[in-house]
């Protein structure tokens, strides 16, 4: 398994950044060629040593103005990312191709495997409809072959400094670093705000963090905003997430509200005829330099946080047991302007990743399962709940459990379940909850016969055909 590291540069002046800057700015013309070129239904059928040959014959390759080994990287990488467009295009038309008569399916998909939809005529249309001819707008992205990296330090256990082509021959730009770890391999270089980020890969065993061992338990755990998970022992696991979150969505908030005053000041200078005044503001208060580097500093903060929570949660889970993250949800009603704001940020996606990379790392098994209504039923009967706020309250039993702490004791109990699998619809999976909790309520003995008073707390028993293996507790009132 391999993982991505971010080497910076240090103090890096102002002509090496031009001259790194206008070879991006080449090979960016490069991604859009390839883009136009590649990103059809037309040339489905070619690969990027087609088009680099091609280049190479009709002389394409000698207009850009840069060596050869540096388009021939760019245009791979740029055909890399056309496929993983289309291969995303295909997964509608897979469901759809599920659909038709069985006859039809084995050859559909066999065409749709090999690319060789086009021989189809409804297959080719499904394709046109979700495969949309793409644009590239990436300018600011080297590619640096492994073999043309060059580092050195000028003392030991300095600072690296990393050698990469240039524009001309025989005439390098050596890029000072901030770390004292060589970057190797295939680089990716990005300029951003007067600053070059070295994107290289490791192997993850080499990683500290790999080496630490997984724990020997079976653990539940619930997404959360407030927290990034919490487990079914009913630990919460990177509490700093929610302040995280909240603050940098509610300072982007101020920030764009008097951005948005000082570009409608610049819009009517510049009706007014006074030009010299809105290039003024565009240019010292509308940039973008500064915004996009404290969105890289709060996007690695989270990060860090999330992935700290998950490896707390593995450090005692053998097996962890989580809900489908990958799966969206539609339908959600409107909870405020500032509170839908801040869902926005929710990093789903940062803790799917999370959990699958450390789970692999670290030698912890990751099973996925149905996360529908996970959220509003009672652990204790299994029946649907009230939900307010962070509680859920269970009217049939009287118990009020925390609503994180609920959902994750139900995630690890989908686990195994013959019912419910990871893609029962969730109409399908209210019909099963529902059936249960009446069978629950039918068997259901006299109300307090359950319960007993014990050291302040109100235990609840766990019922004799109920699956659930722990009790529960309640503060009594």
């Amino acid at each position: 398994m391999k993982v991505t590291r971010i080497a910076y540069s240090a103090r890096l002046n102002p002509g090496k950044y031009a001259a790194l800057h206008e070879q991006a700015q080449r090979l960016g013309r490069v991604r859009s060629l390839a883009w136009h070129t590649f990103g059809s239904v037309a040339a489905a059928w070619c690969s990027d040593r087609d088009l680099r040959d091609l280049w190479m014959r009709d002389g394409t390759g000698q207009i850009f103005g840069v060596p050869a080994n540096a388009w021939k990287e760019t245009l791979r990488d740029a055909f890399d990312d056309i496929c993983a467009s289309r291969e995303a295009a295909k997964v509608p038309v897979k469901r759809a191709i599920a659909k038709r008569p069985a006859n039809d399916r084995r050859a559909l998909f066999a065409l749709l495997k090999s690319n060789r939809w086009t021989d189809d005529r409804w297959l080719s249309r499904q394709m046109r409809r979700r495969w949309k001819r793409g644009k590239n707008r990436t300018h600011n992205q080297i590619i640096v072959r492994s073999d043309k990296v060059d580092t050195f330090t000028l003392a030991e256990g300095g600072d690296v400094w990393l050698k990469v082509p240039g524009l001309e021959p025989r005439r390098p730009v050596i890029i000072p670093l901030n770390t004292t770890v060589a970057p190797n391999g295939t680089l990716r270089l990005i300029l951003r705000g007067n600053r070059v980020e070295v994107h290289y890969q490791i192997d993850a065993s080499a990683m500290k963090s790999s080496q630490r061992s997984c724990g020997d338990r079976e653990v539940g755990v619930d997404k959360g905003y407030t927290e990034a998970l919490t487990d079914s022992d009913g630990k919460h696991h990177g509490e700093d997430l929610g302040r995280l979150l909240t603050t940098d969505s509610d300072r982007l908030k101020e920030r764009n509200r008097r951005r948005a005053k000082l570009r409608s000041i610049a819009n009517s200078a510049a009706e007014k005829g006074r030009h010299a005044k809105a290039t003024r503001i565009k240019s010292n208060n509308l940039g973008t330099v500064k915004r996009d580097r404290q969105v890289a500093v709060h996007q690695a903060r989270v990060r860090t946080e999330i992935f700290t929570a998950v490896h707390s949660v593995v450090d005692k889970a053998k097996v962890v047991v989580a809900e489908d993250l990958a799966k969206t949800f539609t339908g959600r009603k409107s909870l405020g302007k500032n509170t839908n704001r801040r869902l926005a940020a929710w990093t789903k996606g940062v803790t799917a990743e999370a959990l699958r990379n450390v789970s692999e790392r670290r030698g912890s098994a990751l099973v996925l399962v149905n996360a529908a209504y996970t959220s509003q039923v009672c652990p204790a009967c299994e029946g649907f709940a009230r939900r307010n706020g962070d509680r859920l309250h269970c009217t049939p039993c009287g118990v009020v459990w925390q609503a994180d702490h609920a959902a994750a004791v139900n995630v690890m109990s989908r686990r195994g379940d013959p019912d419910i699998t990871l893609h029962t619809p969730y109409q399908r999976v209210k019909e099963i909850l529902q059936e249960r909790a009446d069978r629950q309520r039918i068997r259901l003995p006299i109300q307090d016969s359950s319960r007993a008073i014990n050291g302040g707390e109100r235990i609840i028993q766990p019922r004799p055909d109920s699956n659930r293996s722990e009790f529960v507790k309640e503060a009594a009132a």
